[in-house]
């Protein structure tokens, strides 16, 4: 197996092309996606300019656990609907299961932005 960053075809800019350009998809199409950044983003600055760095962290690492999960739940929507259009039982199980990891990540980061948002005001 060759080593993938040492061929000639490994491009870590045109990566990070492919990485924006999913991420951009994702904002621009799903308006759970967009709208969880923008709630975040507020919070993220103000921790940030509060030089609360755990507090910088943990946002981060709250809003990453979100994006993840809805990207993940979005890309096996858009598979499941292309491989079987027409109304599955076994579909709606592994959309069902999607839903349900994204919304336990959509739980998590909720409670840590309230959570934040609190502790923000109150300094």
């Amino acid at each position: 197996m060759p080593n993938k960053f040492r061929s000639p075809g490994y491009h870590p800019i045109q990566k990070l092309k492919v990485i924006l350009a999913g991420l951009h998809i994702a904002v621009v199409t799903d308006f759970s996606v967009a709208y969880k950044i923008v709630l975040s983003g507020p919070i993220l600055v103000s921790a940030f300019l509060f030089r609360q760095w755990v507090d910088v962290s943990l946002v981060l690492l709250a809003i990453g656990l979100m994006l993840i999960s809805e990207l993940f739940n979005s890309a096996i929507e858009v598979l499941c609907d292309f491989v079987e259009p027409q109304q599955n039982d076994r579909i709606r199980v592994s959309k069902d299961i999607a839903a349900a990891a994204a919304g336990l990540s959509i739980l998590v980061w909720a409670a840590i932005l309230i959570i934040e948002s609190i502790r923000l005001l109150k300094l």
